[in-house]
């Protein structure tokens, strides 16, 4: 536990250190990436270049600070990153190399302020938290070895399909070159691909499994992201997957991680609601495909916000759904149409998903709600929970990427 003294040093400098959260987490990637050059490959670095990886770092400090005495608050942001650890193969080692390298930013740029007395507190905090990452990943490593064919670190996987989905969007269908079994995972959860690029060896990403539990392969949807910039890094992964890697061409993949989840056994408790954006589509359909066939009383309400008909990926299965019986709902919507998506019926709605859409389309007294998109389209579904008074822990949601700020800030 976690000393009276340290915590009262924490609760003091949080203001100071919220005023220069971002400050500090540019400093401290700065340093880490100069220091100890083996751990950058664990890092994406478009979310460095966008500063989209400072941001929720700092955003995670705030937080621990603030809720220093009260560490339960936490868990579940606990459980987010240690999910994302293992993804990556984060191992005990490497936290000296981040503790160190934030303590020494901390002092960079607080000067004088940081005194040693705090940067004590700031250690002790750090080392307490840590040992809890450490515990709940070493369990996650645990349950993913002891899995029915389940491993750790990477195995090499075959492409044995690649379907186009849309003219952005490729389905790589993937089967274990070993041809042993492949272990469950939870609807909702991702796999890492582990790739050698030229530009960014052996960088792994994240992409959610798109299909049911129970089949004989893994499927995962990438978009085909477009660089942020002429010298960014966006884009180089995706893109090399839908131009470089065909059917019969080998990948390793990291097991199925992620706590954005589903239980099909007991979704028919109460209704579901799924609402998808873009690419956001592709844990939500795991999760719609999952819960129909495992449970197919399980009532479900699934919408899809796309672009219009060039962009629809997916819109024969997220329409099969409804032959699961009455209780199954589709809605796809577009905010931009082309000529004739209208009159050809490919489309119920157009315009942006609003609360009025929600209310009267959805059983939103007593749903659980689930969606994932771009930032805008997710900003904007929370509000509109928010308006029809949906409670909280009703309401589960993920980002592609860093996690970040979903709802408004306070008024001051």
């Amino acid at each position: 536990m976690l000393s009276d003294k340290t915590i009262r040093i924490v609760k003091e400098i949080t203001p100071l250190v919220a005023a220069n959260a971002e400050t500090i987490t540019r400093r401290f990637y700065e340093r880490m990436f100069e220091s100890n050059p083996e751990v950058k490959v664990f890092f994406n670095q478009a979310h460095q270049h966008t500063g989209g990886q400072q941001k929720a770092l700092a955003g995670a400090i705030c937080a621990y600070f603030t809720h220093i005495d009260n560490p339960a608050v936490l868990m579940p942001a606990v459980e987010l990153i240690a999910q994302k650890h293992c993804s990556l193969g984060i191992q005990p080692e490497h936290y000296p190399i981040v503790g160190s390298n934030l303590l020494e930013a901390i002092k960079d740029v607080m000067g004088e302020g940081a005194t040693d007395e705090i940067i004590e507190a700031v250690a002790e905090a750090y080392g307490f938290l840590a040992d809890i990452f450490i515990g709940r990943e070493e369990a996650i490593y645990h349950e993913q070895e002891l899995a029915p064919g389940g491993w750790t670190g990477t195995r090499t996987f075959i492409v044995d399909r690649k379907i186009p989905e849309n003219d952005i969007v490729t389905s790589f269908y993937l089967k274990p070159e070993d041809e042993g079994p492949l272990p469950p995972f939870k609807p909702g959860q991702y796999i890492t691909v582990h790739i050698d690029h030229p530009h960014t060896p052996t960088s792994p990403r994240n992409y959610s499994l798109s299909d049911r539990v129970g089949e004989s392969y893994y499927r995962i949807s990438v978009k085909r992201e477009e660089s942020l910039a002429p010298d960014a890094p966006g884009g180089l992964i995706s893109n090399h997957l839908h131009d470089a890697i065909d059917e019969g061409h080998r990948v390793s993949l990291g097991p199925p991680c992620g706590e954005f989840t589903v239980d099909p056994a007991t979704a028919g408790e109460k209704p579901i609601v799924l609402l998808a954006g873009g690419i956001g589509v592709t844990p939500l359909l795991s999760m719609a495909k999952s819960i129909v066939h495992a449970n197919p009383d399980a009532r479900l309400y699934f919408l899809q916000a796309v672009r219009n008909s060039q962009a629809h990926a997916f819109a024969d299965e997220i329409r099969n759904l409804a032959e699961y019986g009455s209780n199954v709902h589709t809605h796809v919507h577009y905010d931009s149409p082309l000529e004739g998506d209208v009159e050809a019926g490919k489309c119920d709605g157009v315009g942006l998903v609003n609360t009025q859409l929600l209310r009267d389309w959805t059983p939103f007294a007593d749903a659980d709600f689930y969606f994932c998109g771009p930032k805008p389209f997710m900003k904007n579904i929370h509000a509109c929970l928010q308006e029809l008074g949906v409670d909280e822990h009703r309401v589960r949601y993920e980002f592609f990427g860093p996690k970040e700020e979903i709802a408004a800030p306070a008024p001051v």
